[in-house]
């Protein structure tokens, strides 16, 4: 069965963008040091991508304004906007947990959670996120978008492996 993976940063205490939504802050302790490229790795298993509508948004308007970064991998976008869906671009306003359940069960490779918080924590409270790959970047936000929110009930994790690079740490932890 395919894993559903968390893959993303997050400032040390604890926020994925700054209060209005910017991530211009997302970088290593120095310009000047060598950073890891985890991304590349990790994206070789992945050829679905599950994000939100802002997330979505933030990629076409900032991040890669007229270049769609995830080419031929299936995306899907959760929103309520009524957009025309693409050959690789689906935007839905389907329930996320029925729709992930349902991608686990067919073929292919892992499935990435790329953003943003609501879409994380729906599945995180529905306990349907395999793995968590987190890098823990050098910088205090202070106030933002927190990557997760109160939790009915813990959830317990198992290490796999830590990397630390230009004052990143990547942390990667599987659900137990």
């Amino acid at each position: 069965m395919r894993k559903t993976i968390l893959f993303i940063a997050m400032s040390l205490d604890g926020y994925i963008a700054d209060e209005n939504g910017n991530v211009d802050w997302l970088n290593g302790q120095s310009k000047d040091s060598e950073n890891a490229d985890t991304y590349s790795e990790f994206i070789k298993n992945i050829d679905t991508v599950l994000m939100g509508w802002n997330t979505y948004h933030q990629i076409i308007t900032e991040l890669a304004p007229n270049n769609w970064p995830y080419g031929d991998l299936y995306s899907y976008v959760f929103t309520h906007h009524t957009k025309k869906s693409s050959k690789n671009i689906t935007f839905t306003s389907q329930d996320p947990i029925a729709l992930l359940n349902k991608l686990k069960n067919k073929d292919g490779k892992n499935i990435w959670i790329c953003g943003g918080a609501n879409l994380i924590n729906q599945l995180l409270k529905a306990n349907v996120i395999d793995k968590y790959y987190i890098s823990i970047i050098p910088t205090l936000l202070g106030d933002g978008i927190k990557l997760f929110d109160k939790l009915p009930e813990e959830k317990k994790l198992t290490l796999i492996s830590t990397k630390n690079y230009n004052g990143i740490v990547e942390v990667v932890y599987e659900r137990r």
